[in-house]
């Protein structure tokens, strides 16, 4: 049992020592290392619609801004069905510089919206990013025959 708890130890300290690296002298870990080049920063990764009557407006917009120091270009945006439709620049942004994704939901669907557009750039922090909209889509009322709740019944 002994022999099993050292071997057990023994790859657990390796995994550590195979994730730090030799930087200009200094062993530090990954996460420690800052990485020049673009990088992506959205102001939320989730959008939520609340609830919505059906055919309600589905445009939303997410703003991505470069706090890198090189130009971020953003490949693709691309949603997790065909109801969810982004849009998203080819230009590429600035460092400091920002732009907009607007992603068009398809509200004509009834029921929970959960869906993700996925983002694909250049950045060195996250070249792939998953952001969500979120809400519910109610269906509009059926025009029926009109009712008289609160008047009285003439015989």
């Amino acid at each position: 049992m002994k022999k099993l708890v050292f071997a057990l130890s023994l790859i657990v300290a390796a995994s550590f020592g195979l994730n730090a690296q030799v930087t200009g002298g200094i062993t530090t870990t990954d996460a420690a290392v800052p990485a020049d080049g673009p990088k992506i920063s959205l102001d939320k990764d989730v959008h939520d619609y609340g609830t919505i009557e059906q055919g309600a407006e589905g445009t939303c917009v997410f703003k991505v801004t470069n706090t890198g120091n090189a130009p971020l270009i953003i490949s693709t945006c691309k949603g997790s069905c065909g109801c969810t439709v982004p849009k998203c620049t080819k230009e590429p942004v600035a460092p400091g510089a920002s732009t907009e994704i607007s992603v068009h939901y398809d509200t004509k669907r009834v029921g929970a919206i959960n869906k993700t557009v996925t983002i694909t750039s250049n950045a060195v922090d996250s070249p792939r990013k998953v952001i969500r909209i979120k809400g519910m889509i109610n269906a509009k009322p059926t025009g029926g025959a009109p009712t008289n709740a609160g008047s009285p019944v003439v015989n």
